[in-house]
């Protein structure tokens, strides 16, 4: 984790004249056992934490209570000694106490006494532990203005962090079940248990608010807001996810923390949490049949599940329950993956091996019987958690495809009819799957296991059928917005999008899925991009793009048409308008004109240009012989555009052979279809032009190989064997180029490879930190699917961008997948049915118009197709690393993973005053099993990261930096108990 920034460095840390008062406060509440036997200094959190917000006054005041225990005002008067004339402005520190939450208070069985309204003179004063209590309290403040306590005393957030931290480093292995009364654990969703025997009331959220009924409140999350101060936030709307029930709603709203709410208005919250993939958890630190609060998590932020993910021990979180995948109902869709918080699901393969076993998968590990330091912590978990598969890989299909679509789960669907459940799964990863229907380069049928048996399952043709539905009004799917909030139904942020593009409109459309209402900047008077401008009609009709651009505009997404940033606008001005963050994906608009003789000739065109003007006039006529030189699927457009719009002797000529010439191979067979000649090995040596300056002929030399001993580009030509081919059209079809104009004018963009922009990797952060990069303008040129993928991602970093101190990368999923080894796998039982075609209408001339011949499946078809699909892969849960939270059931659209009542023991509740009876029961048996275990060996672990590579671990939590470790190994104070 990374080092305290400067902004939260404790003042109070290291005091030179410390307060005995705060010393001493700080050792009373501490249940660190070393700190609580020789005392804190001004370097350990309980003092510098304290002396933040804490007075001497105050301090004197709790110095004479005992830590969770009740007091009347009368107790406390007689306590401090305080006279009749002293009793205002005690009564007024007291409200303080309360206010920062030094104090908390209840009114005992004093409520709606004889009627009357209980007041302060009611009420029992209590001195909470630091967690749950004033560590968090602190961080707690709801006040129009937002949290002021926490802006002008920043080093409250790393004063709870620490607390959540070192009272139980060391320790948490030796915590039974149910957590023995430290803090909180998990309560599952409560429609994931609703089906299983033997669950107990407590084990529901609905019995907790019944039980609490009348005294619900709501209040500001201190994990998520603390955890922005450090710079280490999510992006969640930190107010009202933090439920309090019973006296802790009433002091909360008394004390400016919360407000009442309802029944229905908590469970509309809890609703919103799971829609969200939050974790619900309850406090569990006063005994059976009590609780105080009920949070909802974001594992990214949350102090209290990180007490099980960073130590390993999930016994400090876990609730009664443990998820199982029904195998034969799974379709590694990964969605239950995506959002697990433990990173206990990952995927796997359905498929046994060739010798009939099943694939084993590694367990994590457990300190029962092992020997557990801090060599077994995950400093990275929330990273760790977001790995997507195990090494064995899963669904080939899943993850050849760039955006990583749950093919094999929309299949499924087809397969059973549930047409738009298919297409609202596809669009969780791909919001056009009509246009990919029709265009995709199809990663996904290369890669499929079917493949190796016979030939591949029709993955697009059923696609393209499912997304029919988008095409028309009644049918089409637009998703619903899940915002991280409870207050608010869009985000205030504006964000700019400038390029309508597959990458800009990806990026447009999940920022709508999330509650933004960003704007498009197009400076073409359509939206679209190459798949208006660059792939042609006959392939991808334009009606069908505007059908689901449409639904971006249902989503409310603003695309203005005919605005050229840059040039009609600066992002200077934008910014003057409220433009917080800006994603530039504006694509490559140029092309290249190699540099030979007589390249200045008229009659010469680039492809991009080329397609543009031809997609705006079908009806315009091309006269003469064209010559298109270039090998890819450009080049293959701009020959079969030419062909249609008139053009005499249309002839390819590439540098590459037909067998390793770029264009695909359907490509290539449509093309000579069409009776367009290609002619491989040869390159450019020389136009030649008239004397009016316009191109008569091209001289080509025969091209011997293309890259070099390293592969590396590096064509090489018989000088001497020449070809002179006669024309009146070229068109260069052999690069394409970025045109920034004015756009970043003045900006701090670097660029690399010429004019490309540099970003991270990962967020597509430039060094102008407002500025994101996307799609062909960062990759270079690639396909549709490959920039909806950017897009989405982009769409991540710029939710992140817009809310200040959110981490642009901590808990991010990387988006790896591996495909399992196809040469390992046995097969039996599969449908030997052969691949459904949908052939082409005959009443099109499919070799002149530029209307789309191709037709789609008929329903009988796409159930006979989706029957060949092998069902590769499937979600494997590993029972060791499961919360029992249940967030995997609501993400799961095929009933395939359920929670079970694996261990009735987590539901056990505590008294925190009991802990260390408890700790102390469970750890004396667990050193029985432990005392032969084999020690680890010295040498640091390494943990895998997300990508898949090695690094060693750093035991540095957040808040540490290395001068603070440093001071506490020259004190003696480390920490350990």
């Amino acid at each position: 984790m990374p080092e305290m920034s400067k902004a939260v460095i404790p003042p109070h840390m290291g005091d030179k004249r410390p307060s005995e008062k705060i010393l001493k406060l700080g050792k009373k509440i501490t249940d660190v056992a070393a700190h609580k036997l020789k005392g804190v200094t001004v370097n350990d959190p309980e003092y510098w934490g304290l002396a933040e917000i804490v007075t001497e006054e105050m301090a004197d005041i709790a110095l004479k209570m005992k830590v969770r225990r009740h007091y009347k005002i009368e107790e406390l008067w007689k306590m401090n000694k305080i006279e009749e004339h002293q009793k205002a402005h005690f009564q007024k520190v007291l409200d303080e106490m309360s206010y920062i939450g030094l104090l908390e208070y209840d009114y005992g069985n004093n409520y709606d006494h004889n009627g009357a309204i209980p007041g302060p003179t009611d009420r029992r004063y209590c001195l909470p532990m630091f967690v749950p209590g004033s560590a968090e309290l602190f961080n707690m403040e709801e006040t129009p203005e937002g949290n002021k306590r926490l802006k002008e005393h920043p080093a409250l957030a790393s004063f709870f962090e620490r607390m959540t931290f070192i009272p139980l480093d060391g320790i948490t292995h030796m915590v039974p079940p149910g957590g023995a009364g430290i803090g909180m654990h998990v309560i599952p969703v409560e429609k994931a248990i609703s089906m299983e025997n033997g669950t107990i009331d407590l084990e529901h959220i609905s019995y907790w608010l019944k039980k609490y009924e009348g005294h619900i409140g709501v209040g500001q999350c201190s994990c998520r807001v603390s955890r922005e101060v450090l710079g280490e936030g999510c992006g969640d709307d930190e107010m009202n996810w933090c439920i309090g029930v019973g006296d802790f709603a009433d002091y909360c709203r008394e004390t400016g923390k919360g407000h009442d709410i309802t029944y229905e208005e908590a469970m509309e919250i809890f609703r919103k949490a799971e829609d969200n993939g939050f974790v619900h958890q309850i406090t569990n630190i006063d005994g059976e049949n009590k609780i105080f609060g009920i949070c909802n998590c974001n594992v990214n932020v949350c102090n209290a599940l990180r007490t099980s993910q960073l130590f390993n021990t999930p016994n400090m979180s876990r609730s009664a329950f443990t998820a199982r995948v029904e195998r034969d109902k799974c379709v590694a869709c990964g969605k239950c993956v995506e959002y697990c918080p433990a990173g206990a699901v990952k995927l796997g393969q359905k498929l046994c091996a060739k010798d009939g076993r099943e694939v084993q998968y590694p367990k994590h590990e457990l300190p029962d019987r092992l020997v557990w330091g801090r060599d077994k912590y995950d400093e990275d978990y929330r990273d760790n958690n977001r790995i997507n598969c195990y090494e064995t890989g899963t669904s080939p299909c899943k993850a050849a495809c760039p955006a990583h679509i749950a093919v094999q789960g929309y299949i499924r669907k087809a397969k059973e009819g549930k047409y738009r459940e298919a297409l609202a799964l596809i669009k969780k990863d791909n919001p056009f799957p009509a246009v990919c229907g029709r265009v995709c380069n199809r990663r996904c049928e290369i890669a499929c296991t079917r493949g190796t048996v016979d030939q591949a399952v029709a993955i697009d043709d059923i696609k393209k059928f499912i997304a029919e539905q988008d095409l028309h009004e009644a049918t089409r799917y637009v998703p619903p917005v899940v915002i991280a909030s409870n207050r608010l139904t869009e985000w205030e942020q504006k964000i700019a999008v400038i390029g309508a593009g597959p990458a800009g409109l990806s990026c447009a459309y999940y920022l709508a899925v999330k509650g933004y209402k960003p704007v498009v900047f197009e400076k073409h008077a359509r939206p679209g991009g190459m798949m208006t401008y660059g792939i042609p009609s006959y392939k991808l009709e334009k009606d069908v793009i505007e059908a689901e651009i449409q639904v971006l505009r249902e989503l409310g997404v603003e695309i203005r048409c005919g605005v050229e940033v840059g040039s009609d606008v600066t992002i200077g001005e934008l910014r003057e308008q409220g433009y917080q963050a800006f994603y530039l994906a504006i694509g490559c608009q140029g092309g290249k004109i190699p540099d030979i003789p007589g390249n200045d000739a008229k009659g010469i065109d680039i492809a991009v240009r080329f397609l543009h003007h031809a997609s705006e006039n079908h009806g315009q006529k091309l006269n003469g012989r064209v010559v298109v030189v270039g090998g890819g699927n450009v080049a293959v457009d701009c020959a079969r555009t030419a062909s249609r719009l008139g053009g005499k002797n249309v002839a390819m000529f590439c540098l590459e052979s037909r067998e390793t010439m770029p264009a695909s191979e359907e490509e290539i067979r449509e093309t000579l279809d069409e009776e367009i000649a290609i002619h491989n090995g040869w390159g450019p040596k020389e136009i030649l032009k008239d004397d009016k300056g316009k191109v008569w002929a091209v001289v080509f030399q025969k091209c011997t190989s293309v890259f070099d001993k390293d592969g590396k580009f590096d064509p090489q030509y018989a000088k001497d064997d020449l070809m002179t081919v006669e024309c009146e059209n070229v068109i260069f079809a052999v690069g394409q180029s970025i045109e920034w104009g004015n756009l970043l004018e003045g900006s701090r963009v670097e660029f690399w490879h010429g004019n490309y922009p540099v970003a991270d990797a990962l967020t597509y952060q430039t060094k102008e930190p407002d500025i994101f990069v996307g799609g062909d303008v960062y990759s270079g040129p690639k396909f549709v699917i490959d920039a909806i993928e950017a897009g989405k991602n982009a769409a991540e970093s710029l939710h992140r961008y817009v809310h200040p101190g959110t981490s642009l990368t901590i808990g991010r999923n990387r988006r790896d997948f591996r495909e399992l080894d196809k040469d390992n796998i046995r097969l039996d039982g599969y449908d030997t049915i052969g691949r459904q075609e949908a052939g082409m209408d005959h009443q099109i001339d499919h070799r002149h118009s530029f209307r789309d011949a191709r037709k789609l499946l008929t329903e009988e078809q796409v159930h006979l197709e989706a029957g060949r699909c092998l069902s590769c892969g499937a979600s494997v849960v590993d029972e060791n690393k499961c919360i029992g939270c249940g967030i995997c059931t609501t993400k799961c659209e095929f009933d395939a993973i359920k929670l079970h009542r694996d261990h009735p023991e987590c539901s056990k509740m505590c008294r925190s005053e009991d802990k260390f009876k408890e700790i102390g029961a469970y750890a004396a048996g667990k050193a029985f099993k432990s005392v032969f275990a084999k020690k680890p060996e010295g040498k640091r672990p390494a943990v895998k990261t997300s990508a898949g590579a090695k690094k060693p671990i750093v035991r540095r939590p957040s808040g540490v930096t290395v001068k603070k470790v440093k001071q506490a190994r020259a004190s003696g104070k480390n920490g350990r108990k």
